[in-house]
């Protein structure tokens, strides 16, 4: 049998209070932690969420907890999940269940009292592992306690099975893989991917793009992107994907946008049109285009006259983006400029344009759009000239004595 080490987060007092609700409801061991803590214990890794199963229904779940003083949400009852928050932790605590019906996306489910029947509706064989108080490891689908220790990722049951239930299991597969795989990927589940591909058509752009976005935040995802590429299932989330460049880019930075940002073409077309359909936030849309290269010259061999001149008008987080993004092109050679040019963007302190309206009235010249015309074109000349501390007041009354 199977045991975790000693884990802190078991033995909190926020999480033994929300056990002892749940026991005082349904007796000793209805409450088992399941999957992503008991995974991540199991592989000396960090738990960042405590997911908890339970053969009590939704009502008994929420009537235990409040009993017990403990807050209750109904984050998704339908689907049987109730959310308690213990002294400002949350667990999210969901009844035991089977699929009645699944169309690809969406499931039927009926809520169940057999952990085995709870497991073998889950995806891989890792995710299905449930943990008790003491740290015992139960295992109903067999070989995820061995996938956990090993790294390896394998779905529970038949593959293609289970991604017929839901498609986005096929962007889970990679992205379970970026994080947690180790060696070479499980050939029938990689197979099966590659297979049904077409399938993931089906999917909300918000699921697809949400699970991109975390398989890129991995550590390394390099290897995850290679196998989605050979699976043809790459293609179908980021056609024409820039692979070699976002492989260069991959060790430089772990931001998952930028990361995305180095496959993408530098068409602005076509990353715009890539953003909708993604259905990426504005912020994102905005950071993607930023990057691109465009009449701003932003290169590796800028003097910081040009660089100070760059980062005012792109800001500090596109100036850095496209360093890295040039730095990926450059290889090694290009390491020394752009880690001084990363260093001048923390350090650099944008400064205030030193004139606004009230100086161009000040002059006699009516308000108008001419107003704002002269003072960018002020401006230009001061960005230019390194933002002198003097002279643009001179150069704004000798360009209105030109137009008067």
């Amino acid at each position: 049998m199977t045991r975790l080490p000693p884990q802190p987060w078991i033995d909190a007092a926020p999480t033994r209070r929300v056990l002892d609700a749940l026991e005082a409801a349904g007796g000793r061991g209805c409450a088992r932690f399941v999957g992503g803590a008991v995974r991540n214990s199991l592989m000396g890794l960090e738990v960042a969420d405590i997911d908890i199963a339970t053969p009590l229904t939704p009502d008994r779940v929420i009537a235990a907890l409040e009993a017990a003083g403990v807050r209750a949400v109904p984050t998704g009852i339908e689907h049987g999940t109730v959310t308690a928050v213990a002294d400002h932790v949350p667990y999210e605590i969901t009844t035991l269940r089977r699929d009645v019906s699944t169309d690809g996306r969406n499931a039927t489910v009926a809520f169940s009292n057999d952990w085995a029947e709870d497991a073998m509706r889950r995806d891989f064989r890792l995710n299905a592992l449930y943990a008790d108080r003491e740290g015992t490891v139960f295992d109903p689908v067999g070989g995820g306690v061995e996938d956990a220790l090993a790294g390896r990722i394998v779905f529970v049951g038949d593959a293609e099975t289970r991604i017929r239930e839901d498609y986005l299991r096929i962007l889970r597969f990679f992205r379970f893989f970026a994080w947690y795989g180790r060696g070479e990927p499980d050939a029938a589940g990689l197979a099966a991917c590659a297979v049904l591909k077409d399938g993931m058509a089906r999917l909300s752009a918000e699921r697809v793009s949400k699970e991109l976005l975390k398989t890129l935040a991995a550590p390394d995802p390099r290897a995850a992107m290679r196998l989605m590429e050979g699976a043809g299932v790459l293609g179908r989330v980021v056609p024409n994907a820039n692979l070699p460049r976002f492989e260069a880019l991959v060790p430089l930075d772990g931001d998952p946008v930028l990361r995305l940002s180095a496959l993408l073409p530098d068409d602005p077309g076509e990353v715009s049109a890539l953003a909708s359909a993604l259905r990426l936030s504005n912020g994102e849309r905005g950071r993607l285009l930023a990057a691109l290269p465009d009449a701003e010259r932003v290169d590796l061999d800028l003097t910081p006259r040009e660089a100070r001149a760059a980062l005012y008008r792109l800001g500090r987080e596109a100036f850095a983006d496209r360093i890295r993004r040039a730095w990926a092109i450059s290889g090694p050679a290009g390491e020394d400029g752009a880690r001084a040019l990363l260093a001048m963007a923390r350090e650099w302190t944008r400064p205030r344009f030193p004139l606004g309206g009230a100086d161009v009235a000040a002059l006699g010249l009516p308000p108008g759009p001419q107003t704002g015309r002269l003072l960018r074109e002020v401006e230009a000349w001061w960005v230019e000239n390194d933002f002198p501390e003097t002279g643009a007041r001179e150069r704004l009354a000798a360009l209105a004595a030109d137009r008067a």
